[in-house]
């Protein structure tokens, strides 16, 4: 009896003795791909103090057969103390790096020639930047499977962005405490509380070393609910003098909010709506457009909800807002085709047979896209997140009257009255706080990508929504 409970101790301890090695193996092989992910010779890089990295992280099975693409920077200062915040952009389709990155946000903005300028304003002054590229068919993110291609849609992109941060905390387990935000615009208006959402859920009594310590989300210029998304794009275009009362008029008679199904009349005037914003970028209204006439690779731009206009081509045109130079995206997908950019970035590694694009053209299908995320907007307020939208106001494809419109639909409470807030004694926006802490803030003269139009404004936007404090309602 006791040579056999001895026996049974030696069992147990080599058992615990063969788990704790394998588990420092495989931590071990995390450290080395960080290390491998660190860049250091990238193409234009002006020098900086804080670190970054880029590769990819494979999916753990089921998807093991797809591998999703990051860009990650630490925070510039004190980065072990600062929160970490993943950033999506939408489409559906559209690159976080092309766009986020390199045009918006991030510390390098591309220029012309191959070079990258410091951005004054990157959002890693305030927070360590990751920078994914989701789901599989967008930018540098592959999947071995082509049918995959024709199975994408909302639910599909959460779970895989959900399986890729917790591989990526594996990799990077020194950031796995800090506190976790998601931020994004446009359809990511969809994406990022849909993840926010799944999170949510896979928290509730998951492990420790599976658990993301999610804090809260920001949205800009965000699809959020069809109908007032469609409603509120027509109304701002009339009220800016884009449509005629006839054109408006006849939209508002024939055409049925939110609703794929349109009658012929209807379609018609969806013409001449796009028509009416053919000469100039209903991304941002007052800004100049490209008029670069090089050759550029075909790809859809940054085609977003509602669901009343994405059959209709002539949404597939030029006028990304780009910020003081129209043709930034022209040098965005010069730069990440070149095969020492991407030998720096650690990307392209299984060279795919297509050449990179800001947008997808290699996705088959869009075949999930509820018509509203409302609901899941008000359960995670509800739960404790902290939530804002933002809107810049001179972007007529989600406009600022859309995103009030979404809001009053939530029925919240006001417990803030619309009022200005300020940056550097100068109107930024307004602002409208609601029960729950639901933030609605608009940011003055800013286009659909707001950090590009205004980059010192949404800086102070962010680190305001990080802090949780109040944006400055006065000049001094």
């Amino acid at each position: 009896m006791i040579w056999n409970l001895f026996l049974c101790c030696l069992l147990s301890a080599a058992s615990v003795s063969l788990v704790v090695a394998k588990t420092t193996q495989v931590e071990d092989q995390e450290a080395q791909r960080q290390a491998a992910d660190r860049v250091t010779n990238l193409l234009g890089q002006p020098p900086v103090t804080f670190p970054h990295y880029a590769g990819y992280v494979n999916l753990q099975p089921p998807r093991q057969h797809k591998a999703l693409f990051y860009w990650f920077f630490h925070a510039q200062h004190n980065a072990a103390h600062k929160p970490l915040v993943l950033w999506l952009n939408g489409g559906p389709g559209c690159s976080s790096v092309a766009y986020g990155a390199a045009q918006e946000l991030g510390p390098f903005l591309v220029r012309d020639n191959g070079t990258l300028i410091l951005n004054s304003y990157s959002w890693n002054k305030v927070a360590n930047m990751l920078f994914l590229e989701a789901p599989v068919g967008v930018g540098f993110s592959y999947t071995n499977k082509s049918k995959d291609m024709y199975k994408l849609g909302d639910e599909v992109t959460a779970a895989d962005s959900y399986a890729f941060l917790i591989g990526w905390f594996k990799r990077f387990p020194q950031f796995k405490s800090h506190d976790f935000y998601i931020a994004g615009e446009s359809y990511a208006g969809h994406y990022v509380p849909q993840l926010a959402d799944l999170i949510y859920k896979k928290n509730q009594g998951v492990s420790r070393d599976s658990y993301v310590n999610l804090k809260g989300f920001m949205i800009g210029n965000a699809v959020i609910n069809d109908q007032t998304d469609s409603s509120g794009m027509f109304d701002y275009a009339w009220s800016h003098a884009i449509i005629s009362d006839q054109l408006y008029n006849n939209i508002i008679k024939e055409c049925s909010f939110g609703d794929e199904n349109q009658t012929v009349l209807c379609e018609n005037h969806i013409k001449g709506f796009l028509r009416a914003y053919s000469e100039i970028d209903i991304y941002s209204i007052y800004a100049p457009v490209c008029l670069n006439t090089s050759p550029k690779p075909a790809s859809p731009k940054l085609v977003v909800a509602p669901r009343l206009l994405t059959r209709h081509d002539l949404w597939h045109r030029l006028g990304l807002p780009s910020g003081y130079d129209p043709c930034t995206e022209d040098y965005v997908v010069t730069y990440f085709n070149r095969e020492d950019v991407q030998r720096a970035l650690h990307a392209n590694v299984t060279k795919l047979p297509y050449p990179y694009t800001p947008c997808s053209g290699v996705i088959r299908g869009w075949n999930d896209s509820p018509d509203t995320v409302l609901p899941i907007i008000r359960k995670l307020l509800n739960a404790g997140l902290r939530i804002w939208v933002y809107s810049g106001d001179t972007d007529g494809r989600v406009p600022v009257t859309s995103s009030r419109y979404s809001i009053k639909k939530m029925g919240l409470r006001i417990n803030e009255e619309w009022r200005a807030w300020f940056h550097k004694g100068q109107v930024a926006g307004w602002v409208e706080v609601y029960e729950g802490g639901l933030t609605l803030a608009t940011v003055r003269g800013a286009g659909h990508q707001v950090p590009v139009f205004a980059p010192a404004q949404s800086l102070s936007l962010f680190t305001h929504f990080l802090s949780s404090n109040t944006l400055p309602s006065s000049r001094f």
